[in-house]
């Protein structure tokens, strides 16, 4: 065949792609739902919706009016075990912070949120953040309103918590998160925002969920352990953020199929980190290098060969920044020097936390170990420092601005590692 007898694309009409993608999806979902037993048995077949599922998460961002679709076909594709994370947020994060510092107030807030049933049906209930998943599993029991013919049904209600490898485990205590926000991100992705305005509104969202973590949670979450934490559920919530906020990063990057947009892509979230740097948000700027060094994203050499001299040169400095040797000793230095406001990287006061309380005793022959309080108290006192002025942030309350601000706040991520490499191979086979 010649060039001149090949076919060229078709041209469509403005809205007749997303029909065409619809209806493509409806027969996507119709074959799933009919031919589920089989696919958990075929394993090439599995990896065809695999493919397709990859496919379709890409445009998801550029449709949204196919997110009932697209939700449905998660909700089928878990059905039949694929192991495939969802495209959409996993963590979701709303706006539940007050004006003013509370933090126990918070922590008693009522917000509705779903709990999700194994026939992919759910129900919503109102509860507080620091529930428990016995409050929890009580408030769905009276929901679904058992009778009392059926005393042993509340007892066969368990909840669990299903991991993005497709694996789960039973959750004997826990907190729930709010419900997704609202506000549809619209066109926003991030080949489309500027960096500053994506930096900034990453900074302002980190500053209310910092400034919400009251300072008795850091000493709790690492004196209690995980079983006996009793009110930390705003540095839970800040510490899955900074998570996401780093397979936020290499999901952008990866499911980025163009070489040259890939390399654009890292020098825009170079840019981002710069940013937040001056913003002395390190919380973010931690995240997004960490992103940038995640194996998958920094095995991609042809990719990196396209970044500028200047950004490479930019990116080694921020690389030794966030280096942890010598007890994070660059990243002290440069902390030492900046002024409130400041969003520490809030992972390394934990670990300070851990050293301080696993090093000595807090009672040594039946008498409070004074000097260990002391340390304690000394590494709260410098979280109270860091947000000791308030974040002022000129931004503006456009439209533009508005869908930035939202697109932040609900990001689409992958946080399976095995499959952020599949992607990564397939982008470049063969980089080492």
């Amino acid at each position: 065949m010649t060039a001149s007898t090949i076919p060229s694309p078709p041209c469509w009409k403005e809205g007749e792609a997303m029909h065409r993608k619809q209806a493509v999806l409806v027969i996507l979902l119709h074959f799933l739902e009919t031919y589920k037993g089989i696919l958990q048995e075929e394993e090439k077949a599995g990896k065809v919706i695999k493919d397709l599922y990859l496919l379709i998460m890409k445009d998801s961002s550029l449709y949204q009016k196919l997110e009932d679709e697209i939700l449905k076909l998660h909700q089928l594709v878990e059905t039949v075990e694929l192991k495939i994370i969802s495209a959409f947020l996993q963590i979701s994060f709303v706006d539940f912070m007050a004006s003013s510092f509370q933090v126990w107030s918070d922590a008693g807030r009522l917000f509705f949120c779903r709990v999700y049933m194994p026939d992919h049906s759910y129900v919503t209930i109102r509860s507080r953040l620091s529930a428990s998943v016995q409050d929890i599993l009580t408030s769905v029991t009276e929901k679904l309103q058992y009778s009392d013919e059926q005393p042993s049904r509340e007892e066969a209600l368990i909840l669990v918590a299903v991991a993005s490898s497709g694996g789960n485990y039973l959750t004997e205590a826990g907190v729930p998160l709010p419900d997704e926000i609202q506000v549809s991100p619209g066109d926003t992705e991030i080949h489309r925002v500027e960096a500053e305005d994506v930096a900034n509104h990453l900074t302002a969202f980190h500053w209310e969920l910092f400034r919400c973590v009251h300072e008795l949670e850091f000493v709790d979450y690492v004196f209690h352990g995980e079983r006996g934490r009793r009110e930390t559920a705003n540095l839970e919530l800040l510490l899955q953020r900074c998570s996401e906020v780093q397979h936020w990063v290499a999901t952008e990057v990866l499911l980025c199929e163009s070489v040259g947009k890939r390399a654009h892509l890292l020098k825009k979230f170079i840019k981002i980190a710069a940013v937040c740097k001056q913003n002395q948000d390190m919380l973010t700027f931690y995240a997004v290098v960490i992103g940038l060094n995640n194996a998958p994203v920094s095995r991609l050499r042809l990719t990196w060969e396209k970044l500028p001299g200047k950004f490479k040169n930019l990116f080694r400095k921020f690389e030794n920044l966030t280096d942890p040797c010598r007890n994070h000793k660059s990243y002290r230095e440069v902390l030492s020097r900046m002024k409130p406001p400041i969003i520490p990287f809030v992972p390394l006061i934990l670990k300070d936390l851990t050293f301080l309380h696993e090093a000595s005793k807090t009672l040594v022959d039946g008498l409070v170990n004074v000097e260990k309080l002391h340390s304690v108290a000394e590494k709260v006192r410098t979280i109270r420092k860091c947000r000791s002025r308030p974040l002022c942030l000129e931004m503006e309350s456009s439209p533009h601005q508005l869908q930035t601000k939202a697109y932040v706040r609900q990001f689409q991520v992958i946080d399976n590692q095995n499959l952020l490499f599949e992607l990564s191979h397939k982008l470049e086979s063969n980089s080492q």
